[in-house]
């Protein structure tokens, strides 16, 4: 990559292509105007340069681990984040394994959601919408129930923005002797993954900065050889995935080429820009630019600062009578910025994305807009209800 190329990393952002807004969400998100032109190209699936592409996907996402001894493989997988979670869970546990979740959110509860599909048996561990999993609530489940064989456990909670502490998460499972698998999908990338696991799974439009069309699966080539005659779907088996591309290089069904050639372009911005550090120390700016002026302007977070992610926040909705999300979203989108609506249980909330091809400047007018739409809208206040305050801290108890 050429130093220019670089450059225009380093210095401010440019808006995105064509007057688009920001997308200030956990993926799809905002990416370069080169990860858009590498899109403009036609492939064929079967083609050599196409099955170049793949091998240095493959390589790169595995650089990323720091696999030195070799002991993981990559196998990329057509479809959503969710298609590859479920390719993971129905090939690596097996039909008599037992798996331990670990929920504090939407997409904990969706593991649960799959596993209930697959027919394996499993028990949860809910959290609620603020607080994490701990390890020795972990250590405690394991010991009580020698049945459980995998816990399965999400990086980076987007329903709320929490980060959960996987570190002790896995030092509770393998102390245990038990397997992790680990839905990574809003954190590769940008969060050091420094833990034990048997498998980690993301997505090509989260923190690599590419488009929606497959997600990835890192596994010890061990377990990828036990899957064999695992999995209960012929699209989502991973160790039939696996040896086609060991074997001939290419992808069993039609790849999303178009995305994939994309996502190489993505990962080397991701390199040139200095790997994970490097992206997760820019996401992290953001963060601290955004909750540092959106309290300034009287939001107030869900989360204390210790479980802030620096993928998305979560903000409380304003009590001010005049506030309105729906019309909030639409005079942010009218500024530039496409904000998330809330997922949690109990409160109103909204949600502000910190990753994407974007930084700090960025940040900085996103909290101007939202000031400037509570003016339009005649809110006095972002201060949020009293009973969300209370039920916030009845649940945290």
């Amino acid at each position: 990559m050429s130093a220019a190329t670089f450059d225009r990393i380093t210095e401010p952002f440019p808006p995105p292509a064509r007057g688009e807004p920001y997308l200030l969400t956990p993926g799809p998100l905002t990416t370069s105007a080169s990860v858009k032109q590498a899109m403009l190209r036609d492939w064929g699936s079967w083609d050599a340069d196409f099955r170049a592409l793949t091998a240095e996907l493959r390589r790169s996402l595995l650089a990323m681990i720091g696999d030195d001894a070799g002991d993981f493989d990559c196998v990329p997988m057509q479809g959503s984040g969710t298609a590859s979670v479920e390719a993971m869970l129905a090939s690596f546990v097996p039909k008599e394994g037992k798996v331990l979740v670990l929920a504090n959110g939407a997409y904990g509860k969706r593991a649960a959601q799959i596993l209930g599909y697959l027919g394996r048996d499993h028990v949860v561990i809910d959290k609620g919408d603020y607080l994490p999993p701990r390890g020795r609530e972990v250590a405690a489940a394991l010991a009580a129930d020698p049945a459980i064989t995998h816990v399965t456990v999400v990086h980076c909670e987007t329903s709320s923005g929490i980060l959960n502490p996987v570190a002790e998460v896995s030092e509770a499972v393998y102390d245990a002797g038990r397997k992790l698998l680990v839905d990574s999908m809003s954190a590769f990338g940008a969060v050091p993954t420094d833990f034990r696991y048997e498998a980690i799974v993301s997505s090509a439009n989260k923190c690599i900065e590419g488009v929606p069309g497959f997600g990835f699966v890192i596994a010890r080539k061990t377990e990828l050889e036990a899957a064999k005659g695992r999995s209960h779907s012929l699209s989502l088996d991973l160790h039939a995935q696996w040896r086609a591309m060991e074997e001939t290089g290419q992808w069993r069904f039609t790849p999303p080429t178009h995305v994939v050639a994309a996502f190489i372009t993505a990962l080397r911005l991701h390199s040139a820009e200095g790997g994970v550090a490097a992206r997760g120390a820019r996401y992290a700016a953001n963060r601290d630019m955004l909750v540092s002026g959106m309290r300034q302007a009287g939001f107030e977070t869900l989360l204390p600062d210790r479980w802030l992610s620096p993928i998305i926040v979560t903000f409380f909705c304003p009590g001010d009578p005049h506030f309105d999300f729906g019309r909030f979203y639409g005079l942010m989108k009218d500024k530039g910025f496409i904000i998330y609506p809330g997922k949690l249980t109990v409160v109103d909330s909204f949600r502000v994305g910190c990753i994407g091809y974007m930084d700090e400047p960025v940040m900085r007018r996103v909290v101007e807009a939202a000031r400037a739409s509570l003016a339009e809208m005649g809110v006095a206040s972002a201060a949020p209800p009293q009973e969300a305050i209370a039920e916030r801290a009845r649940l945290a108890a």
